[in-house]
C-alpha cells in the first residue's frame, strides 16, 4: 500500500506544490491559488503577521491580499489570536445554540444603525442569521427570496461573483474568469435557465429585464461594488436605481457585501449601502470574511419579516452543524471590535498611496492603465480608462499581469494572483511596508511593458 504521509514538511514552494498534486485536483483547494494564469509555482505560505507573510522556504513579503479581505487589521492581531485561544479554551464546537453568536449578531446590527438627521435611527439590516461561507450565505438570500415572494427568476450581473451555488456561476468574475471558462461543468440548463444574466451599471438593460419577467422574478443580486472582475464601483445611483426597480415589480433586492462589508465604507461603520450619504434598501445582506475575524464564518442579515420565514419559524429550511461556531464568532467580534475610526481612516490612505506609486511607475514605463476603487479595495487593469462593466474588464492587456505579478513576487510584495482580483490593505500596513512595495513598483513595471501577448 502507498503511504503518502512522508512525515517531512516541504522546505521549498515546489516541493510543497508536487506533493500537494498527488492528493489535491490541482494542488488547491480553490482555483486562483493554482497560479495558472499568471505562471509559475504557486507560493505556500506558512505564517502571517501585521502586513507580511511568509513562504515555507522563509521568504517574507508584504501582503496585498489579506486572506482575500479578512485580515482587516493585519495578520495574527493580538487581539483577534487572544479571542481564538480563550474560545478554543472553552471548547471547539457543540453544535448548539451559544451566546457568542448573539453577541455577534449585535454587535453586527449595532454597526448597521444609522442616526438620521432627525434623530431617528434606522437599522440596515433587523436580524442576521450566521452561516459558515459566503456562498452559503448567498445560496440561502436566493432561496429566502424565492420563499418571500413565490418567484422562480433571479437576476444576476456579468462579472459579479456571488460565491459558487449552481444558479451563480454564469459569467461569474473571480476564478471563472481567471481560468477562462464560461462557467461550470455540473450545472443543468434548468437551472441556469433560472438566472437572467444581464451587464453592470446597464440601467436599460434592467429596465428591460424587468419589463420582461418582472411578475417573475424574486430578485436581484448584487456586489455592493464588483470585486471579481477587478474592483468596478456601481455608476453613481445605481444601486438607489435597483432597490427601486425590484420593488416597483414586487422583487428583492440582496445585496452582497461578503467582500466589501466593513471594509470598503463611506463612513467608517456602514458597507456600501450608504453611498451618496443615504442606504439604499436592501432587503437582504450577506456578509463574511472581516465578520468572521479570519475563522470560516458568514452571515445573512435583512428585514424581521424576511429572515423570520427561515426555520424554525417559517418554511425556507437552512441549517449547518458549523453556524455560528464559537471560536469564530469570537474572532469575528474581537476584528469589529478592533475596527474603529483611525483603521477607517487608515486604509484609504495606505491603498492610495501605494496606487499612486505603482500607477507613477507604469506611466514612466509607457504602460496604459488605470486604477479603480471601492472604498480602500483597488484593483489596475491595464487599459486606458476604467471598466464600467465585465466586458471592458475583459478588454485589457491581460497578458501584462503575469510579469508584472512576478516582479512584484520577486521583490518581495505578494498580490493576487488573476488581474480580476481586488487588492487589500490593512491597519497593519506601516511606512516600512508601504516603502517596500513602493521599491518594488519600477522593477515591476518594466517587467509590465516588457510583456508580449501570448501567440495564438
Amino acid at each position: 500500500m502507498t503511504r503518502f504521509i512522508s512525515g517531512r514538511t516541504p522546505t521549498t514552494n515546489a516541493e510543497a506544490f508536487e506533493r500537494a498534486l498527488v492528493v489535491t485536483p490541482g494542488g488547491v483547494n480553490s482555483p486562483v491559488r493554482a497560479f495558472r494564469s499568471v505562471g509559475g509555482t504557486p507560493v505556500f505560505l506558512a505564517s502571517g503577521h501585521g502586513p507580511y507573510v511568509r513562504d515555507v522556504e522563509g521568504t517574507e513579503y508584504v501582503d496585498l491580499v489579506g486572506q482575500w479581505g479578512p485580515a482587516l487589521l493585519g495578520h495574527a492581531h493580538p487581539d483577534v489570536i487572544a479571542a481564538a485561544h480563550a474560545a478554543v479554551d472553552r471548547g471547539l464546537g457543540f453544535g448548539a445554540a451559544s451566546t457568542g453568536e448573539v453577541e455577534l449578531a449585535e454587535l453586527v446590527l449595532d454597526r448597521l444603525t444609522l442616526t438620521g438627521p432627525d434623530g431617528a435611527e434606522r437599522r440596515a439590516i433587523e436580524k442576521l442569521r450566521l452561516v459558515s461561507t459566503g456562498t452559503e450565505a448567498t445560496m440561502t438570500a436566493i432561496r429566502l427570496a424565492r420563499g418571500a415572494t413565490g418567484r422562480p427568476l433571479l437576476v444576476k450581473f456579468a462579472g459579479h461573483y456571488h460565491g459558487h451555488s449552481d444558479s451563480l456561476l454564469s459569467e461569474a468574475g473571480s476564478g471563472i474568469a481567471t481560468l477562462g471558462i464560461p462557467g461550470s461543468a455540473g450545472i443543468t440548463p434548468e437551472t441556469a435557465a433560472q438566472t437572467i444574466v444581464i451587464p453592470y451599471n446597464d440601467e436599460d438593460a434592467l429596465a428591460a429585464v424587468f419589463a420582461a419577467h418582472g411578475d417573475r422574478i424574486a430578485a436581484v443580486i448584487t456586489e455592493a461594488a464588483a470585486a471579481n472582475m477587478g474592483v468596478v464601483p456601481p455608476r453613481p445611483g445605481f444601486n438607489r436605481l435597483l432597490a427601486d426597480t425590484a420593488h416597483a415589480h414586487g422583487a428583492l433586492l440582496i445585496s452582497d457585501e461578503v467582500m466589501t462589508g466593513f471594509r470598503s465604507t463611506a463612513a467608517g461603520w456602514w458597507g456600501l449601502e450608504e453611498r451618496e450619504g443615504v442606504p439604499y434598501d436592501a432587503d437582504l445582506t450577506t456578509f463574511g470574511k472581516i465578520i468572521g475575524g479570519g475563522l470560516p464564518l458568514a452571515g445573512l442579515g435583512g428585514r424581521a419579516e424576511i429572515l423570520d420565514l427561515l426555520a424554525p419559524l417559517g418554511p425556507v429550511y437552512q441549517a449547518g452543524t458549523l453556524s455560528g461556531n464559537p471560536v469564530a464568532v469570537a474572532t469575528g467580534a474581537a476584528m469589529l471590535r478592533g475596527a474603529g475610526p483611525e483603521v477607517y481612516d487608515h486604509l484609504p490612505r495606505v491603498a492610495r498611496t501605494i496606487a499612486d506609486g505603482l500607477s507613477s511607475a507604469l506611466t514612466a514605463e509607457g504602460v496604459a492603465h488605470t486604477v479603480a476603487w471601492a472604498g480602500s479595495q483597488f484593483s489596475i487593469f491595464f487599459r486606458d480608462s476604467a471598466p464600467q462593466n465585465y466586458a471592458e474588464a475583459q478588454a485589457q492587456e491581460t497578458w501584462r499581469f503575469g510579469p508584472f505579478f512576478h516582479a512584484m513576487l520577486e521583490h518581495g510584495v505578494s498580490l493576487p494572483p488573476s488581474v480580476y482580483e481586488a487588492w487589500f490593505v490593512s491597519a497593519a500596513h506601516d511606512d516600512a511596508a508601504v516603502e517596500r512595495v513602493l521599491a518594488a513598483a519600477a522593477p515591476a513595471a518594466r517587467a509590465a511593458a516588457a510583456a508580449q501577448p501570448a501567440l495564438q
